[in-house]
């Protein structure tokens, strides 16, 4: 795969960005070892404590298989591991592989602060999903490799519905109007303890709305597109949905979104229907005790064609283009994405695998929770639509201004009209300051 040279932006201000702007847009020199010189890479990733447990096991079986190269592992948190990750870039001291996210492939890549990938001899991506390909490349380079797939669903708390005798729906039809009533009716059976349905007002949540209208977040070129009447539209429905008690007050979101899983809402059984990623499912059951059914959005017609998901990335393999390490990190990243052996190891946790011969061989092994997430994710395939842009450099924060625009909203602070001009002009100052 041939891909032309990234071009270099300026760095905005603003503490990442700061930060990063404080790295040279050369790469690292290159000292990437003979077969048999020892070396040292650095590896960068948040998890728990069993991903970070798993993510060790895989380590020891590379190190194995690569006598010569020897990982220091560095874990974290996802709170923190972005203002790192920024510090020690700009440092001159980033790790060697970097777990990333999507909504930071611009962000690292297109300030040349990651590998183009595709320019290493040593990764195979003829085997892996194109789409999934494409979700981490920027401006013709590939920044990262997918660890896996996923998707935004509304998990369904069976033992919810069960309590508050209303039948789950039918998502291969189901309307926004019906997911409403759906949840209102199980707000009623609940008398104030228990709630229908969770706000869903993080990113991915106003793209796959922005979708069934035709629009998107961001545009190919890195802009806003949509109509702020149809962002209004958005808050408007999370509105009808307090006012119509289908979704807790305000007070008890803005509690509960502060809330880790073992205490929230819906880890304690007590909302019916959240958006959550699929890759969640098996920790959510083992949490709730329930059996949690997934379920595509609702959208506008009942066509389930038409609901605007999209597979996601659930996060990337990326390096440093300061390594001076190249091969070597990208030796061990094309372990993580080809070899059967770390495929056996990582299994689901990270997304389905993009590499089918991967998700073939772990199929059998796989727990009841991720056989189900593959089959879910293969079920929906003929309504998914194309991934939508990589959000542009600036774009890293979008998602906690969307939540803060859904509190003042919510609050009656802001109409949600108000909230939507106002998160348009907040935002494209955002992407303009990046620009600069």
């Amino acid at each position: 795969m041939t891909i032309p040279t990234v071009s270099r932006r300026k760095f905005q201000l603003g503490a990442a960005a700061l930060a990063l702007s404080l790295l040279a847009t050369g790469c690292g020199a290159s000292t990437s070892p003979s077969s048999n010189e020892e070396v040292t890479l650095r590896f960068a990733w948040w998890g728990n404590e069993y991903l970070n447990a798993q993510t060790e096991k895989v380590i020891d079986a590379f190190e194995a298989e690569h006598p010569n190269i020897k990982i220091e592992s560095e874990p974290g948190e996802w709170a923190s591991y972005w203002d790192k990750l920024a510090t020690k870039t700009a440092a001159n001291d980033a790790p060697d592989v970097i777990q990333m996210d999507q909504k930071y492939i611009a962000e690292y890549g297109g300030r040349g602060a990651l590998l183009d990938l595709s320019k290493q001899e040593g990764i195979d991506t003829s085997k892996l999903d194109k789409e999934a390909l494409a979700s981490g490349q920027y401006e013709d380079a590939q920044y990262g490799l997918s660890t896996g797939q996923n998707a935004y669903v509304i998990m369904a708390n069976t033992k919810v519905f069960e309590a508050a005798n209303v039948p789950l729906p039918d998502d291969t039809k189901w309307t926004w109007d019906e997911f409403i009533e759906t949840a209102s009716k199980i707000s009623a059976a609940g008398d104030g303890k228990n709630y229908g349905a969770a706000y869903g007002s993080n990113e991915a949540d106003l793209i796959i709305w922005l979708r069934q209208h035709g629009e998107n977040l961001y545009s190919e070129d890195g802009k806003l597109d949509f109509d702020t009447k149809t962002a209004a539209s958005f808050w408007e429905r999370l509105k009808e949905q307090r006012d119509s008690k289908a979704s807790p007050p305000a007070t008890v979101a803005t509690e509960d979104s502060g809330a880790g899983l073992e205490e929230s809402l819906f880890g304690t059984n007590r909302v019916g229907m959240a958006w959550w990623w699929t890759n969640q499912l098996g920790s959510l059951e083992a949490t709730t005790g329930s059996s949690i059914k997934m379920l595509r959005a609702p959208s506008k017609d009942g066509s389930a064609a038409d609901n605007g998901m999209y597979y996601k990335p659930t996060m990337f393999w990326s390096a440093s283009s300061r390594s001076k390490h190249p091969e070597a990190a990208a030796t061990f990243i094309n372990y993580l994405a080809n070899s059967p052996d770390a495929g056996a190891i990582l299994m689901t946790d990270r997304g389905v695998p993009t590499n089918t011969e991967i998700v073939e061989g772990i199929t059998p092994s796989l727990k009841s929770a991720d056989t189900t997430v593959v089959g879910f994710l293969k079920d929906i395939a003929p309504d998914m639509e194309e991934a939508p842009p990589v959000p542009p450099v600036g774009a890293g924060s979008v998602q906690n201004v969307i939540k803060r625009y859904t509190d003042e909203v919510l609050y009656d602070r802001l109409t949600p009209e108000a909230a939507a001009e106002a998160f348009k002009k907040e935002v494209e100052g955002m992407l303009a300051g990046a620009r600069k």
